[in-house]
């Protein structure tokens, strides 16, 4: 699958919003700490990945009922689902200067994750945290994303790579008071 860049700006792709607020306190001491002692960008990035995946509950997993949307509130609170955890990491890697774009799957209902921009190209990513059965991991060599599509049963990938968090999914995030409400307002396709 062809990624799709939504705009041709890069900067766009390293711009703080509401959601991925990387100028925040928060986010900015967890990038600074992430940074100690790592190589370069790559090693940063990876550290990020495995930090938002392997120390942010997916509430689902966890049975949280707290709903968190912005970057900062889920290095905070240290839980969200997978497009609350898109935003964290994003947020973190933008702190550095990593291009990152969000991306969406549809698997019965849309599934976040993360692009990065190294070597002149987009890299899928995918922090949801591992389960059994889900083995997702850090690769610029070759997808290791938690899910793959099936498309027999109308599951895709999107190809279009956003700047900013689909409307559609913010407005889940921000609507729902508890993460049952969220499951059963999450969009369905994008």
């Amino acid at each position: 699958m062809q990624l799709i860049q939504e705009t041709p700006d890069l900067s766009a792709y390293l711009a703080a919003d509401e959601a991925i607020d990387h100028h925040h306190p928060v986010v900015r001491e967890t990038a600074a700490r992430l940074a100690v002692g790592v190589a370069d960008s790559y090693e940063y990035a990876r550290a990020a990945f495995e930090f938002v995946r392997d120390t942010v509950a997916h509430s689902q997993d966890s049975g949280d009922l707290r709903v968190t949307w912005r970057a900062s509130d889920v290095l905070e609170q240290r839980t969200g689902i997978c497009y609350a955890k898109a935003h964290a990491l994003a947020a973190l890697l933008r702190a550095e200067d990593i291009p990152t774009a969000l991306c969406y799957q549809d698997l019965g209902v849309v599934h976040g994750l993360v692009a990065v921009r190294f070597h002149g190209a987009w890299h899928r990513q995918d922090p949801r945290g591992n389960k059994p059965g889900v083995d997702a991991r850090f690769s610029l060599d070759g997808e290791r994303l938690a899910f793959t599509p099936h498309p027999g049963a109308g599951e895709k990938d999107h190809p279009v790579l956003y700047a900013a968090p689909h409307p559609a999914v913010l407005a889940a995030l921000r609507a729902a008071p508890d993460s049952p409400h969220l499951w059963r307002t999450l969009p369905t396709t994008l």
